[in-house]
């Protein structure tokens, strides 16, 4: 595989959907440890893979031997502006599945908020290695009783959560106990912003998300 980004169409029976390879990075001054995985991670309902929290793990992950899968779900890449059903979601993702296989790794499956929940439905099924929850919406805003926690806890795999302190959708002290690892971003929202009064800087605050998910990876073998 190149060492630079690139794209890829890929078919699926929801239309095409679109993936930006980020590859285990070489090294200036060391040897780069040599691809282990591959980290396929799709962004939410409300936008793309321009998200915070996406494009710091595709800067920050490659150095440590993990490829990064950027997903674009068929609607993103069609031009439309809201997301389909849940099922219509799963479809997509299902298709792109061998492509993210493809280069012979173990693939860890992730997303943020509605991409998180497609990860986690699919996991098993898919035979994904482990699941990556960015912001996962336990529920929506102010709804706590309408809780989609089954989703994360029928992973069936080793899963890490990774959850802004404020999170209208979800804040980590609501999380039930479960089978997943939970890391916090102190005060982050649910895109992972943090407000100047917290005296946490959105560069530390992304540093806290990446240091947690490169240790939870390692820590996979």
């Amino acid at each position: 595989m190149s060492r630079e980004p690139r794209t890829q169409n890929v078919p699926t029976d929801a239309g095409e959907a679109r993936i930006t390879w980020v590859p285990a990075a070489t090294a200036t001054t060391a040897p780069a440890p040599a691809p282990r995985l591959v980290l396929a991670v799709s962004h939410g309902a409300g936008g793309g893979i321009e998200a915070r929290d996406l494009k710091a793990l595709a800067a920050a992950l490659p150095a440590h031997g993990v490829t990064v899968a950027l997903v674009e779900q068929p609607w993103r890449v069609a031009g439309k502006k809201v997301a389909p059903a849940p099922k219509t979601l799963d479809t997509g993702w299902r298709g792109l599945w061998p492509a993210l296989a493809a280069p012979g790794l173990p693939v860890v499956a992730g997303g943020r908020s509605a991409g998180a929940r497609v990860a986690c439905r699919t996991a098993a099924e898919l035979g994904a290695a482990a699941v990556l929850a960015l912001s996962f919406p336990l529920h929506p805003p102010g709804k706590p009783e309408k809780s989609r926690a089954e989703e994360l806890l029928g992973t069936g795999v080793p899963t890490l959560v990774v959850q802004g302190g404020n999170d209208p959708f979800g804040r980590p002290e609501e999380f039930p106990p479960g089978a997943y690892e939970l890391a916090q971003v102190p005060y982050g929202d649910h895109g992972f912003a943090v407000p100047k009064r917290s005296g946490l800087t959105e560069a530390r605050a992304l540093e806290v998300l990446t240091g947690a998910v490169t240790g939870w990876l390692t820590s996979l073998g």
